[in-house]
């Protein structure tokens, strides 16, 4: 099992790590991970291993077996053996653009109040498929809508409720492609805004900025047309 330490502090850039395994495919296991894995639309993270005689990049990181993180090597690194204590060191200027798109995104599913069938984020933007059958009738006022969320520096914070709570709950989930990770007995919400300011509460496993403010002003792309029902919001961040 690695502790996924960007669970609780999405903002930690560097920490100690011991090396559990070796993957056949030629990854590596720590006990406790920084690097945030594949998954929700939201790449692996990148960045760096360091230890007594050695230095590695870190690719990108994926899901493992169970609650295994494995993080892959830039080809042709040497890995560190079986026990031995690493620092990880996070691309944070990558991670940190996940973060503004990634909350952008969950913003948008706000000024776009319409089911979500996928989502992908990278550094610079990120989209969402909506079932819209009809274009926008006005794109911009959707762009300032979401800008002005954004200037409201709303607080981004985490719940926890139970499987049995989320089931009874499903108007939650606003994504029909990706459902939340369940089955562990809890399932974590992220809230957007708190009391009579709150304006989103989803499920969600990524990693997110603590304040609306810290994304930025963004861009809405071209809406694109996919398939019959879906249309594909991108979100540009400005800089």
């Amino acid at each position: 099992m690695t502790k996924p330490l960007f669970r609780d502090d999405a903002y930690l850039r560097e920490a100690r790590g011991v090396v559990l395994s070796h993957t056949d495919r030629g990854g590596l296991v720590l006990d406790a991970s920084i690097f945030y894995p594949t998954g929700g639309g939201q790449p692996g993270d990148a960045g760096a291993l360091r230890w007594d005689g050695g230095e590695l990049a870190v690719a990108t990181s994926v899901k493992g077996a169970g609650d295994e993180i494995v993080l892959v090597p830039a080809e042709g690194s040497n890995l560190p053996p079986v026990g031995t204590e690493v620092t990880q060191v996070l691309d944070w200027d990558q991670r940190n653009r996940f973060m503004r798109v990634h909350t952008a995104l969950h913003l948008l599913s706000v000024v776009v109040p319409l089911p979500v069938t996928g989502g992908q984020i990278s550094a610079v933007k990120g989209r969402l498929d909506f079932v819209m059958e009809e274009p926008p009738e006005d794109k911009q006022a959707l762009e300032d809508a979401l800008n002005a969320l954004i200037a409201r520096d709303l607080e981004v914070s985490e719940d926890w409720i139970s499987d049995a709570e989320l089931a009874a709950n499903p108007g939650l989930v606003k994504t029909m492609s990706v459902m939340p990770p369940s089955g562990a007995g809890r399932v974590r919400l992220v809230r957007i805004g708190a009391g009579d300011d709150q304006v989103d509460l989803q499920p969600c496993g990524g990693t997110h900025v603590k304040r609306t403010g810290e994304i930025g002003r963004v861009t809405l792309g071209k809406v694109e047309k996919k398939g019959r029902l879906n249309r594909r919001f991108n979100v540009l961040l400005q800089a």
